[in-house]
């Protein structure tokens, strides 16, 4: 079973894909961390961000086991991993990575930005996770401010629109739902109530594939 879950920063896809996993003893792979882990290793070695090459040798030599989300998740890796994320035999080498862990036994949730339409586009479920940017902006400011950072929501909210601009216009696998993805609005629905839609719709599947 592959569970390909898509949507833009912020919007819950990566909280409902854990929760799904836990639920299914399933595997689950964050896809952004494994561009966050490649931009990390650029960073570290002092190396350039905007050479396709040693940017693909180093996304080549992502651990999938050693992806730490709370290392990953700082801004600045952030920045430089939607800089090489734009690259298109980065992509490869990471989507060939992810798709061969998505072959996991019993099963395998992975989110992102293009799994329903490239990676996976033959998973039997695959979900679409949205909300509005001001919504998502709000998400991501209380969620520096609860941990003890200070943020500005205007500079956040500017933010998660370039994100979404970037994501959804680069030229290869732009972010999009999936035709046949279920699509999730997470505006004003719980992370409950798009976990609970979620399992109807996983379990409507599997009950497909008995």
């Amino acid at each position: 079973m592959i569970i390909a879950i898509d949507g833009p920063a912020a919007a819950g896809k990566g909280t409902l894909a854990r929760r799904i996993a836990e639920a299914y003893g399933y595997h689950h792979l964050d896809t952004g961390l494994t561009y966050r882990a490649t931009a990390k290793a650029l960073l570290d070695a002092g190396l350039p961000l905007n050479d396709e090459a040693i940017a693909e040798g180093m996304a080549r030599k992502v651990d999938l086991a050693g992806l730490d989300r709370a290392l990953l998740s700082r801004h600045e890796i952030g920045e430089a991993a939607s800089k090489i994320a734009v690259m298109p035999t980065v992509r490869t080498a990471l989507r060939e990575m992810q798709q061969k862990f998505a072959q996991k036994e019993p099963g395998a949730v992975l989110d992102g930005r293009d799994i329903g339409t490239v990676v996976c586009p033959g998973a039997p479920v695959k979900l679409y996770v949205t909300a509005s940017a001001e919504v998502r902006a709000k998400r991501r400011y209380e969620e520096i401010v609860e941990a003890g950072g200070s943020a500005d929501y205007d500079a956040i909210f500017e933010d998660v629109k370039r994100r979404d601009e970037r994501d959804m216009g680069r030229t290869d696998s732009p972010l999009k739902p999936a035709e046949d993805a279920h699509l999730l609005d997470t505006s004003e629905m719980s992370i409950e109530a798009a976990f609970q839609t979620a399992k109807s719709i996983i379990d409507a599947a599997l009950s497909r594939n008995a």
